[in-house]
C-alpha cells in the first residue's frame, strides 16, 4: 500500500449510466477496506471547481447498488475547460488534502482528467461509465448491458403493434459515434435491418431489402437506427424517404431517447461496476495514474487515458454478418 495516500475523491461526469451508483459504492467501500478516507464530489468537474465535497463512508452508499443514475449527480462544466477553472479545482483538492481522484464517465471525462493530470501531476484513474460502449481498451463499459436490455424490451413491445397493423417501425437508439447498442439490440430483438455509423448501408439497398422482406411474406418490419447513422439527416427524414419510395408498409418512427439511460442496472452492470470500482483503488495504491480501469477477457486492465480516448473501438464484423444472415 502507498502509505502517502490517505484521502481519495470520487466524482461522476458526463451522461449518467446505470451502474454508476454500484461503482460509487465499490470505490467508497474499497477505501474503507484499505482504511482510506473517501470524499464525494457532487456534479462532476463543476463540483470540483465549487468545492462541493462530502465525506463518504460505507453506510453513505447503502441501498444504492440497485439504483440507476448517480447519487453524486453529474453536470457539464464549461469552466473546467479553461486553465483558470482547472486551477481552482486543483486548489480545492489541495485545500481538502485530497491525494488522488477517481472519475467515472466517458471520453469527455477522461479527456478532462488527462489534461488535469498533465498540468498538475495529480493522480487520477478513470472508470468507464457510458451506455454507448464507445471507449477503447475495455470490452464493456458500465451501463451498456442495461441499456441493451432496455432497448430490446422496448422493441419487443413495438413489434406487437407492428405485427397487428402491418407496419414498418424505425426505432432510433443512442449511438452517435458507435453502433454497438443498435447492432446488438437489433440482433437480440430480431430486427430486419440495422443502421449504424460504422457502415453506410445506403438508401437504395435499404429500400430493396424492405421490398424483399415484404415479398418473402413478412407483414411487418423493424429497422433499428443508431442516432449517428449516415443514411439520412435524421430518422424522420429517412422515414419520409421510405414512404416516397415504397408503399409496402405504413411507416412509423419511435425515438427511444433517454429511456435508455434510466432504470435499475442489470446484474452484469452491477458486478462490472463493483469490479472496476475496487480495481480503481487497487490501481491508485499500486502507484498508477492517468489510466482507465477496464475489463478485457474478464480480466481487469489498466489502459492509458490517451488510448481510451483516441483509440478506435471497432465494430464486430462477425455480428454484422450474423445480422445479415438471420434477417432473411
Amino acid at each position: 500500500m502507498n502509505i502517502e495516500m490517505k484521502r481519495i475523491a470520487l466524482l461522476t461526469s458526463g451522461g449518467d449510466a446505470p451502474g454508476m451508483n454500484a461503482a460509487i459504492r465499490a470505490v467508497v467501500r474499497a477505501c474503507s477496506y484499505y482504511q482510506l478516507e473517501c470524499v464525494g464530489v457532487f456534479r462532476g468537474y463543476q463540483g470540483l471547481i465549487e468545492g462541493d465535497f462530502k465525506e463518504l463512508g460505507p453506510r453513505s452508499v447503502k441501498n444504492i447498488i440497485n439504483r440507476g443514475g448517480t447519487m453524486l449527480k453529474s453536470a457539464r462544466s464549461e469552466e473546467f475547460r479553461t486553465k483558470a477553472g482547472r486551477q481552482v479545482a486543483y486548489d480545492h483538492l489541495k485545500e481538502s488534502n485530497i491525494d488522488a481522484l477517481v472519475v467515472i464517465g466517458g471520453d469527455g471525462t477522461f479527456t478532462g482528467a488527462s489534461i488535469f493530470n498533465t498540468e498538475f501531476n495529480f493522480p487520477i484513474v478513470g472508470i468507464p461509465g457510458t451506455i454507448d460502449n464507445d471507449i477503447s481498451g475495455t470490452d464493456y463499459t458500465i451501463g451498456y448491458d442495461t441499456a441493451l436490455n432496455t432497448v430490446v424490451e422496448a422493441i419487443d413491445k413495438i413489434r406487437d403493434t407492428a405485427n397487428s397493423h402491418n407496419r414498418l417501425f424505425l426505432v432510433e437508439v443512442m449511438g452517435r459515434d458507435a453502433g454497438d447498442i443498435a447492432l446488438n439490440a437489433g440482433i437480440g430483438a430480431g430486427a430486419e435491418e440495422i443502421l449504424i455509423p460504422e457502415q453506410n448501408l445506403g438508401r437504395d439497398r435499404l429500400i430493396a431489402s424492405l421490398k424483399r422482406s415484404k415479398k418473402s411474406g413478412k407483414s411487418s418490419s423493424i429497422v433499428v437506427v443508431a442516432e449517428g447513422d449516415q443514411i439520412g439527416k435524421n430518422i424522420f427524414e429517412l422515414a419520409e424517404y421510405i414512404r416516397q419510395h415504397t408503399d409496402e408498409y405504413e411507416v412509423k418512427v419511435t425515438v427511444l431517447g433517454h429511456i435508455q439511460r434510466g432504470g435499475a442496472p442489470s446484474c452484469y452492470d452491477r458486478v462490472l461496476a463493483s469490479r472496476l470500482g475496487v480495481g480503481a483503488i487497487d490501481a491508485l495504491l499500486e502507484g498508477k495514474r492517468d489510466v482507465m480501469i477496464g475489463i478485457s477477457n474478464s480480466k481487469i486492465v489498466h489502459v492509458p487515458f490517451e488510448i481510451a480516448i483516441k483509440g478506435e473501438n471497432e465494430i464486430d464484423l462477425d455480428l454484422i454478418r450474423v445480422a445479415d444472415i438471420i434477417s432473411v
